[in-house]
């Protein structure tokens, strides 16, 4: 993100009127009371924004020292969370409607979006019935696919099962990764749910298309 990002964290810049964070927290289901915000750069100053609490939610803080991936990430909060959560990443834009129907289903679920267009990252695999069966890390070709959006809807049990690098020799653990090799080994379902919106801030000029986008 370039200089926005020297004096802020990149979940606190704003799209419409609303930090990153905040269009997160307004669009959480109702039945969630409780916010785990895993932070790393610049975390104090989203602590002293947010405090503990964003208007009915509670909201506790893990601080991820060493960054290595999105698994990584959830295990340091695995002492504190309870049940089943929703994970969200700290910079997308997500919908109400597709938070709720993540943890409609049951099992674990992974939030996709259809593209026209897969280059570099993660393919995500389903089968007939919807049920994720790979990532393929890479570079795709241009050929249509599913990537992942990073919601998930899962519960506790996944943190019987060791993280998984993100691909083969990757010093990252990655999140989804972990959770096909969970869902095989343990016969819980992995299953997708195609996305209606997700707004993907990687670049400056992803915050004006952003913009754009929530206006219409």
């Amino acid at each position: 993100m370039g200089a926005l990002t020297d004096a802020l964290p990149k979940p606190l810049l704003q799209v419409a009127g609303k930090t990153l964070l905040e269009h997160k927290f307004d669009i959480l289901p109702n039945n969630i009371d409780e916010v785990i915000l895993v932070v790393g750069y610049m975390g104090g100053l989203i602590q002293k924004t947010f405090g503990g609490s964003y208007k009915d939610k509670r909201i506790l803080y893990v601080e991820q020292e060493k960054i290595d991936g999105t698994a990584g990430a959830l295990w340091r909060a695995r002492s504190i969370l309870k049940d089943s959560f929703l994970v969200m990443m700290g910079d997308d834009i997500y919908s109400k409607e597709d938070a709720n129907r993540c943890i409609a289903i049951g099992g674990w679920t992974q939030l996709v979006q259809e593209t026209e267009h897969m280059d570099m990252g993660g393919c995500v695999v389903i089968d007939e019935s919807g049920t994720i069966k790979d990532i393929e890390e890479g570079n795709h070709g241009g050929k249509p696919g599913l990537i992942g959006t990073n919601m998930f809807s899962l519960d506790t049990r996944l943190f019987d099962f060791e993280m998984v690098p993100k691909s083969e020799g990757s010093e990252e653990f990655g999140l989804p990764q972990t959770i096909v090799a969970a869902s095989k080994k343990s016969g819980i379902p992995f299953s997708a749910v195609k996305a209606t919106q997700w707004i993907q801030i990687t670049t400056p000029e992803d915050i004006a298309r952003a913009e754009e986008t929530l206006k219409s």
